[in-house]
């Protein structure tokens, strides 16, 4: 037996080794160390993401495990009519998702990303229309970064045109990857003075270093490089503020002229909250300058009278970077399809968000408060030893899902690759227990037969249009299940469920058969199961549709690489 339990270990950590081909040298391994330690992450203040959207975890289907960059306009099209005439728009397949290499390599003449010009030559809008017509929600992708995986133009530094974009577009999807990201710098720039010049009377003051009360790390530095000599240092990195308090005569717009301290080859960020509400962002270049003096401007608002201009950088981390990042997008998303809802009278067509940093930053720790749902692992590939590195990771991270944001284990790779029938069905069982999307990424135009009608004996087609497995993904309550019990080789996963039912999966991870018995009385002692204790349990088992009423014990056989998952529920007497 311990042999076994070795090689299932053995097995799952050479997994975890695996290479995305997005992400090089990512250890799910040691990701998964990092999932089970208490991270101190600072994050701000911040509410929760509340777009409406993904009460339960979204069900489509990718462009991207199948056809890579070889996607057109006419093959979308027709995946659409495929998943509406199989079934799957019936089944609650609704999006349909254009992953990387739709866009062209040019940006048009207003700066709008744009279709490629000769795959997608309609244009996406559209390509939007028709598929609507179908029933189906179109999806699109872009990068957190300046340009996508196929090194593509990407969104960062351009997140509100792109987001007025594709709200303009109709997209009611929107994929964010982590490719040729550029984090916010956590270097602060150092703040000689600050002169403000009324855009209305020509009046100019300025307000030295030394005049700023200081908080944390800021302190003032003496200096000889520069004009007045001293400068306030410190700001960096989230460790302090500097507060001018301004009295001017004039309400209106200002000229704000930052006077720095210029010294470093290092990109610098600072955020200015004016009279505690309003908020400029700057972002200073590196230097080569001989000069000690440099100056950055921007225009701000003030009151008459006093007012107060806050400097401080809140980038504490790598990780606050990512999620200040992906917070900005999702905001601009909102924004975008509120403001073109209003402008044309038309109903708003609201996005739902997928963060894709591949888990790099910890998102489980902030993705709530930037979007609806988040990659908690590298890209899964169509291949046992990767879906199985990502459930031992994924399956850790329950606590953080909830109603409207979702730990996202990747597209479901069933149908692709060298997975066998019993792995298809693991596959698909285990992504419905941990409440996963259930994003679909094999060919569905073989779901349907030449007389247009859904071909139900297609194994593929069996499992993912399983309506009793896809109840327990989208159930009501959204939680996501745990694993309550495992001796290495065999997993016990309880998901509690709707009306005090719960679902429970044995899970068998080894090459061979294996026969156990468990109580669903124990279970039900469980106060996550929220199954109550009862003299009798109807027991459901999913795939194979058998019921079994018990007192509580069953013992079932499970395949290798299988499950045997059953929906439970109290009952007060026998009803067979």
């Amino acid at each position: 037996m311990n042999e076994k339990v070795n090689s299932i270990k053995n097995a799952a950590a050479k997994a975890a080794r695996f290479a995305s081909n997005r992400v090089k040298r990512v250890d799910v391994s040691a990701l998964g160390k990092l999932a089970v330690q208490t991270l101190k992450l600072p994050v701000p203040d911040w509410d929760e993401m509340d777009n409406g959207m993904a009460a339960t975890p979204p069900m489509g289907w990718s462009s991207w495990n199948l056809f890579r960059n070889k996607i057109n306009e006419d093959l979308i099209y027709e995946i659409g009519c495929a998943m509406k005439n199989s079934g799957l728009l019936d089944a609650g397949y609704q999006y349909l998702n254009l992953d990387d290499c739709w866009q062209s390599s040019a940006r048009d003449a207003e700066g709008r990303l744009q279709g490629d010009l000769s795959t997608f030559p309609s244009g996406i809008a559209a390509l939007c229309e028709k598929i609507n017509a179908l029933g189906l929600k179109l999806g699109i992708y872009s990068s957190n970064g300046t340009y996508t995986c196929e090194d593509l133009p990407a969104s960062l530094g351009n997140e509100a045109l792109d987001a007025d974009t594709i709200a303009e577009w109709g997209i009611e999807y929107f994929k964010y990857d982590f490719c040729h990201n550029k984090p916010i710098p956590f270097r602060a720039p150092g703040i000689e003075s600050i002169l403000l010049r009324c855009a209305e009377t020509g009046v100019e003051k300025e307000w030295m270093a030394d005049t700023a009360v200081l908080t944390g790390k800021a302190r003032i530095v003496q200096d000889e490089r520069i004009s007045s000599g001293r400068y306030i240092d410190g700001l960096s990195g989230a460790l302090g503020t500097a507060t001018f308090t301004c009295d001017v005569e004039t309400a209106g717009e200002y000229v704000m002229t930052i006077c720095m301290r210029k010294k470093s080859n290092a990109l610098k960020y600072a955020e200015i909250k004016v009279n505690g509400t309003d908020l400029y962002k700057i972002t200073v270049p590196p230097t080569m300058a001989l000069s000690g003096n440099g100056r950055h401007q921007i225009r701000i608002l003030l009151n008459a009278g006093e007012n107060t201009i806050e400097f401080y950088n809140p980038v504490a981390s790598r990780q606050l970077s990512s999620a200040m990042q992906y917070r900005g997008m999702g905001k601009e998303l909102q924004r975008a399809t509120r403001e073109y809802a209003e402008k044309t009278g038309k109903p708003e067509k609201k996005i739902c968000y997928s963060i894709c940093e591949w888990g790099l930053n910890f998102p489980w720790k902030w993705g709530r408060f930037a979007g609806n749902l988040w990659r908690t692992t590298p890209d899964i590939k169509p291949f046992w030893a990767s879906v199985l590195a990502i459930y031992e990771f994924n399956v850790r991270l329950a606590k953080y899902a909830g109603i409207g944001h979702w730990n996202d284990p990747d597209m479901l790779e069933v149908g692709n690759g060298s997975l066998t029938a019993e792995e298809n069905k693991s596959h698909f069982t285990l992504w419905c227990m941990m409440a996963s999307p259930l994003i679909l990424g094999n060919d569905v135009r073989k779901f349907v037969k030449e007389d247009g009608t859904p071909d139900t004996d297609d194994p593929t087609y069996r499992i993912v249009t399983n309506r009793a497995l896809i109840s327990l993904d989208q159930d009501p309550l959204g939680v996501q299940c745990r694993r309550v019990k495992t001796s290495g080789i065999v997993d016990t996963l309880v998901k509690p469920l709707a009306g005090g039912e719960a679902a429970i999966c044995i899970f068998n991870k080894s090459s061979d058969y294996v026969c156990r018995s468990f109580d669903v009385r124990e279970i039900a002692c469980n106060a996550f199961s929220g199954l109550p204790v009862s003299p009798l349990y109807r027991c459901t088992e999913l795939w194979e549709d058998t019921v079994y009423e018990t007192d509580g014990a069953l013992s079932v056989k499970v395949p290798a690489h299988g499950v045997k998952v059953f929906r439970v529920r109290a009952i007060e007497k026998k009803e067979d």
